[in-house]
């Protein structure tokens, strides 16, 4: 009898110790996924910052750039201007995340509100899309962060 109950009692302790070591896997697992999440969030802000940058030191530095092009941020710390930030076609990936950068013209009606069809292109208004793409267990994720960006300093 005493052998059935050891038996048995091993047998719940296994149970119980293995529901907890899955337990602990799955919120370690999470928990990983989630800081990517968040580091790609604070990224996504970042190269919004990093282009109002470029835009601040000369708003050439935001038309020169193609519509149809996918632009990477590169911090140059040689650059003898105050924009440490620039903007490259090469693919660049920080801590398993890759930042990319589109710009995109806007387009604005008679009474000067942005429309998505139709309207006149306004040259001292662009759309700036930053997304940020790493690899997690469902696949490739993607989060990503919109500003529109104008010539406020009007240079």
């Amino acid at each position: 009898m005493s052998l059935v109950e050891v038996l048995i009692g091993v047998f719940i302790f296994s149970v119980v110790l293995t529901s907890l070591i899955t337990a602990a896997n799955m919120y370690l697992s999470t928990s990983g996924d989630n800081l990517k999440s968040a580091k790609a969030a604070y990224f996504a802000e970042e190269g919004i910052e990093a282009m109002k940058t470029i835009r601040d030191a000369n708003w050439t530095n935001i038309t020169a750039l193609s519509t149809s092009t996918a632009y990477y941020l590169v911090f140059n710390t040689a650059s003898s201007t105050n924009c440490f930030w620039s903007a490259t076609s090469t693919a660049t990936s920080t801590d398993g995340l890759t930042r990319k950068i589109t710009v995109s013209n806007v387009n604005r009606d008679a009474t000067g509100h942005i429309v998505s069809s139709g309207g006149t292109t306004d040259a001292n208004t662009k759309r700036i899309t930053v997304s940020v793409s790493w690899t997690a267990k469902a696949g490739l994720t993607t989060k990503s962060l919109s500003a529109y960006l104008t010539n406020i300093i009007g240079n």
